[in-house]
């Protein structure tokens, strides 16, 4: 379920863009107000707004936006601005640069379901004109090019029956995989590049139940990836608020005995924790 609060009746699309052209002039940027309207409109509706907005002032609302804004609050609000699809691809092409953060390709191809992915991946190509694929081939090598490149271009089946006999002898794979540190492993490929959600949970419960350990933990440790705390707040918060937030701060809440409005008011400041905050129905 979503945490996205939006008003009731919502105000037209005209009167947001007023709202927000207000917003933008005087002395400084009146960011309460960005946040009020901006952070409490779906999708769709802020689509509205910026083609309402560039209609009725000859400007690009995003454009505004980044010259109004600034650090973490400002690329918080720059992803929060696209569909799901776009922004995604963003995330992707932002992963791709330079360091590749393999973990955002790993989250964007399995957390989503086929049709998003492929929405995601089609958003790619019309945005920067090449596939997604193909840019993940060209900036990875060694151990994660043939697994990024199996998640990326899968299509996984999306019931959720199982295999109770399969999930332990690919969790027997996996774990030897692991031990080894061979990554690039075509069994290890194939397992999790084509199973379904539904099988890799199964196979993950049986791992942790065989090894006495989750797979996520031994291979954040084995992987050493340290990211920018910032950064993956954003992206999990901006991706999850119109989609399922509300059951991750539930399970948040069950595992740490603390609230992730609590969490994120005490890690964050300023403008950016506010936005945050109203994301997550705060």
């Amino acid at each position: 379920m979503a945490t996205l609060k939006i008003p009731h009746p919502v105000p037209s699309a005209a009167e947001d863009a007023e709202h927000l052209r207000k917003a933008f002039h005087g002395w400084g940027t009146d960011e309460k107000a960005v946040i009020s309207i901006l952070a409490h409109r779906n999708a769709d509706q802020r689509k509205e707004i910026m083609a309402t907005y560039e209609e009725l002032y000859k400007e690009n609302l995003i454009k505004r936006l980044e010259s109004e804004t600034s650090g973490h609050f400002e690329r918080a609000m720059y992803r929060w601005m696209f569909g799901p699809g776009e922004r995604e691809a963003i995330f992707a092409n932002v992963a791709l640069k330079e360091k590749v953060d393999w973990v955002v390709i790993i989250e964007l191809s399995c957390i989503n379901s086929p049709n998003e992915l492929l929405a995601i991946k089609k958003a790619y190509q019309m945005r920067y004109k090449l596939s997604m694929e193909e840019d993940v081939a060209s900036h990875t090598s060694g151990d994660f090019r043939k697994l990024l490149l199996g998640l990326v271009s899968t299509y996984r089946y999306s019931g959720e029956e199982i295999n109770a006999s399969l999930a332990s002898s690919e969790a027997k794979i996996l774990h030897d995989a692991i031990k080894k540190k061979t990554f690039d492993h075509d069994e290890v490929i194939r397992i999790l590049s084509t199973r379904s959600k539904a099988q890799l949970n199964a196979t993950f419960n049986r791992y942790k139940d065989e090894y006495n350990t989750s797979i996520t933990k031994v291979l954040r440790n084995a992987l050493n990836k340290s990211g920018t705390d910032e950064d993956s707040l954003t992206r999990v918060i901006v991706m999850r608020a119109e989609k399922d937030l509300l059951v991750i701060k539930e399970m948040y809440h069950k595992r740490s005995n603390e609230s992730l409005d609590q969490a994120v008011a005490k890690e964050t400041s300023g403008d950016y924790k506010k936005f945050l905050l109203a994301l997550i129905g705060n």
